[in-house]
């Protein structure tokens, strides 16, 4: 049962790695639907490598180091197909929260924060991040270093260079993963990984090693890969720390919203003073005042009838690592569990199911012919396609919570 959990979070979390070095919620401008075909074949993949040896030669990769790892690389038509379809199985908040935070994830937690507890207070001390968000990092990247993918990242990378989609970006991963492997912090057999290439405890990408990975043992090696997550966890810490952690502040918290609450006044793009909230009556969802930790926004994951989080600066943080707002939420929300805080206490709208790859594409497609632009058909719910959402409910009439539902679609059609 445990290596099932472990896998299904791995599945949920890993495609969302990739926004380490992408950083991209959404397409921000127009751009073609996105193509679903898997497109390539052993013999076109031989012929990719002979053109890509060249090129990674020309950016540092030793000889020796470029023949033995792609010896054994193979066009991996699965890979492509994760890829292209990875959004078919987009959840639920709800349901994917009950994956991701379940009792078992915070039972497992509590026990990793256990026996790590002199490396965590280190690792916090050191870098200024909550040991409890760097603990539920590693929980939903890979259950506590019980699941670290067992795909051999160059033939992974290789594969989605050599796929037209995102070429530029994995190759340039593929690039950055060869000069790992001539660093020497790791070798051929144990680097390993998630189909899309993100490494060891975390989940890092190649990019993001070089970037953002430390040598917190000392031994000379930033190792992300071995049963050891000492350098795994103080690597993520160090990423945090980076992209602006504000130490001793909250991701964010849930609230309760007065009645009569201006619903356009949500999402991340509308930030106010905790004092302004605080004015019109948001309010925690435990005793108290609403903590000031700078602006702060409020944020409707299930819509209007599911919860409501005010968020704070740290949440952007969480979104440099995963910039899915589902996956910030279960971070956040696990980091509190393992705090000892209460599970979420609002109902959500478990009637609605999730819209489907084709269906969300469909939404975009509607609400930019009825003059609403989501700014391009992706089929990834955004930003962009939130607002174009929300600008279609406050015309006609509607709570304009920019919630993507199946009701709008219908609505549109």
């Amino acid at each position: 049962m445990r290596a099932l959990v472990a896998m299904m979070v791995f599945a949920l979390s890993t495609a969302g790695a990739v926004a380490q070095s992408l950083n991209t919620s959404e397409t921000d401008s127009s751009t073609q639907e996105v193509q679903m075909k898997v497109i390539g074949s052993e013999a076109g993949f031989a012929d990719w490598l002979t053109g890509f040896r060249p090129r990674a030669l020309a950016a540092g990769v030793p000889q020796g180091v470029l023949d033995s790892a792609l010896q054994a690389a193979r066009f991996n038509a699965k890979i492509v197909e994760r890829d292209r379809n990875q959004n078919e199985f987009t959840k639920t908040i709800w349901d994917y929260l009950d994956t991701a935070v379940s009792d078992d994830r915070v039972a497992l937690g509590l026990k990793a924060l256990k026996k790590n507890a002199a490396l965590l207070e280190r690792i916090e001390a050191e870098y200024g991040v909550d040991r409890h968000v760097v603990a539920a990092i590693w929980g939903l990247e890979s259950a506590y270093g019980t699941y670290r993918g067992d795909i051999p990242t160059i033939e992974a990378l290789a594969t989605l260079a050599y796929d037209a989609r995102r070429a530029a970006f994995f190759e340039a991963q593929l690039i950055a993963a060869l000069r790992i492997l001539a660093n020497g912090d790791v070798t051929l057999a144990d680097m390993n990984g998630s189909w899309a290439g993100a490494m060891g405890h975390t989940q890092f990408m190649p990019t993001s090693w070089w970037e953002f990975a430390v040598d917190f043992t000392g031994d000379g090696k930033k190792d992300l890969w071995s049963d050891d997550p000492t350098d795994a966890l103080a690597s993520t810490a160090a990423y945090l720390r980076h992209w602006g952690w504000t130490k001793g502040a909250l991701w964010g918290l849930e609230v309760t919203l007065p009645s009569g609450f201006d619903y356009d006044q949500t999402t991340e793009r509308v930030r106010k003073p905790v004092a302004d909230w605080a004015a019109i009556g948001v309010a925690p969802m435990a005793d108290g005042p609403l903590p000031d930790h700078g602006v702060a926004s409020v944020l409707l994951p299930g819509g209007a009838r599911g919860a409501a989080f005010l968020i704070f600066s740290n949440f952007q943080v969480i979104e440099r690592y995963n910039t899915a707002d589902a996956y910030v939420i279960a971070v956040g929300h696990l980091a509190d569990r393992l705090r000892g805080g209460p599970a979420i206490q609002a109902a959500w709208p478990r009637e609605l199911r999730a819209l489907t790859l084709d269906e969300r594409m469909d939404l975009q497609r509607r609400l930019t012919a009825a003059g609403f632009d989501a700014k391009g058909v992706d089929g990834r719910i955004g930003p962009n396609t939130i607002a174009a959402v929300k600008a279609y409910q406050t015309a006609n009439g509607l709570i304009p919570d920019g919630y993507a539902s199946l009701e709008i679609l219908e609505r549109l059609r």
